[in-house]
């Protein structure tokens, strides 16, 4: 049985106005079809776990809504966090919910807004790194990358796993490198020793769960005291006393990258398509585009284009949205806000968001 654990938070900044707050981009379909990236993640899970095995970390804001969106996820399975505390403090507490469920479980963590092409090589990915976790080791998906990148976390990797692992292209993980210049992606390229860090991890929840205990001791004692009373009506109090102190720290930092130095992490590389839909640039390169080069999400009463040539477009509106000679660049529609930037430089569109907060426009993010 492998349990598949879906980490739905953040708001998806570089996604504004489509992502707010209050419907990130997790709970919008914007996978080419009329699921939602949330959705989508789930989907990928059912020939992995059955829906009772599926799990789903998110914050109060969202329960609802993804309760509605997967009625075939158990209402208990939606573990909710009263505040972000990172993805150490989520992917620790489905673990410690889990063993006691389950002491020898099998868990595999999903983000909720990742795109994944060629889906029977994505469960091919996820067996080896399951037969990798059931010796002990955590396990990751590392992306071999098509081009020096610097928006990702890389992975070094290391010598092969021994036959016995039953997952012959499972290899150690050297060393965790974090986002690179481009000198130094090219680098990395060249060697052919570096993986994008997918951000997918599979691991025993005893073994994850012991190597939390040995490097953060504190974080893993609030966490195994949180699970404890979470199937009791404590629940609420011991979460209200323990939960905001715990450490804000991501799983990487946390506890791969010190399982990694005393050789307890492997990684499965895989060459299937995938994106972490980061910004509108990169939704344009993960989704199919029409003859322009464009591509086309929304609800615009009327799309007009002329001599517009691989852009983005989006809408939740009824306007009319017309562009005339444009190239590389992003548009965005909907009711209270309007996006225009240019393609290279989406990803500062967080500094949009950061912008509007000071500014104390709370209401439009």
């Amino acid at each position: 049985m492998l349990y598949s654990t879906i980490l739905a938070g953040g708001s998806g900044t570089r996604l504004w106005p489509l992502s707010r707050a209050s419907e990130p981009k997790f709970l919008h379909p914007l996978t080419g079809t009329d699921r939602t990236l949330l959705q989508a993640t789930v989907d990928r899970t059912a020939e992995l776990s059955e829906p009772d095995s599926v799990y789903v970390v998110t914050g109060t804001a969202h329960a609802a809504a993804i309760a509605r969106q997967l009625p075939a996820v158990p209402v208990a399975n939606i573990l909710v966090e009263p505040s972000p505390r990172d993805s150490c403090a989520a992917i620790g507490l489905a673990a410690a919910v889990i063993v006691r469920r389950d002491s020898d479980a099998i868990m595999a963590a999903f983000s909720a807004d990742h795109l994944i092409g060629d889906e029977p090589r994505f469960v091919e990915v996820i067996r080896q790194a399951e037969a990798a976790a059931r010796q002990g080791y955590l396990t990751t998906i590392g992306i071999r990358p098509g081009h020096a990148d610097v928006r990702f976390g890389y992975l070094r990797t290391g010598p092969p796993l021994a036959p016995e692992a039953r997952a012959p292209e499972a290899r150690t993980v050297a060393e965790f490198r974090e986002k690179p210049t481009l000198a130094v992606a090219r680098e990395y390229l060249e060697s052919g020793q570096y993986l994008w860090n997918a951000g997918i991890f599979v691991f025993a929840v005893q073994a994850f769960l012991g190597e939390l205990a040995r490097q953060k001791p504190d974080l893993h004692a609030g966490i195994d005291a949180i699970a404890t009373a979470w199937d009791t009506p404590e629940r609420e109090r011991v979460l209200e006393q323990i939960w905001p102190g715990l450490e804000k720290i991501s799983v990487d930092y946390g506890v791969l990258e010190g399982a990694a130095a005393v050789g307890r992490v492997a990684t499965v590389p895989a060459d299937m398509p995938w994106s972490d839909v980061g910004d509108f640039h990169s939704l344009g390169e993960s989704l199919p585009a029409d003859e322009s080069g464009n591509l086309l999400i929304g609800t615009a009463a009327h799309l007009i284009t002329r001599d517009v040539k691989d852009a983005v477009i989006v809408s939740t509106t009824n306007r009319v949205v017309a562009m005339v000679g444009l190239e590389n660049v992003v548009v965005v529609d909907t009711p209270d806000a309007i996006l225009v930037c240019t393609r290279e430089r989406a990803q500062e569109v967080k500094q949009i968001v950061d912008e509007l907060r000071d500014r104390g426009a709370t209401d439009c993010i």
